[in-house]
């Protein structure tokens, strides 16, 4: 058979606020600006989930898209959706809420779920032109 990838789109809005609190606020400006708003700032994120694989030989699936759907809906979006990242999410209580680390998260959280037989990747767009992908 072949492999093939299928994609599942969906969009969570969440606020956050990037900063190293060994830093000093000088050095936190520096790296993050107005990223580092000590008030938070929000992205309405836009998550791909990409599952490659070959189609299962009875239902020409590589995976259910509703069960994927579900999946994404019970483990990401009921957990980040309108949800301040640093404050509400336990995930980010000692990891920077960056785009990187909010993708990681999100497959460790779906990568379980999913067969090993699986290949599995997040992409995160943050904004239009600003997006990360993990695994990379």
């Amino acid at each position: 058979m072949h492999k093939t990838a299928i994609f599942r789109k969906e969009h969570f809005n969440a606020a956050h606020r990037l900063f190293n609190p060994a830093w000093d606020e000088a050095t936190n400006n520096a790296v993050f600006g107005k990223c580092n708003n000590p008030h938070y700032h929000g992205h309405n994120y836009e998550l791909v989930v990409k599952i490659t694989g070959v189609p299962d030989a009875a239902t020409g699936y590589v995976y259910d898209m509703k069960k994927l759907g579900d999946l994404v809906q019970q483990k990401v979006i009921n957990r980040f959706d309108h949800k301040n990242l640093n404050l509400d999410v336990p995930d980010f209580k000692n990891l920077n809420p960056t785009a990187e680390n909010i993708a990681a998260v999100i497959y460790n959280l779906l990568r379980p779920e999913i067969d090993d037989a699986l290949e599995v990747q997040v992409r995160l767009y943050e904004t239009e032109r600003n997006f990360v992908e993990y695994p990379a």
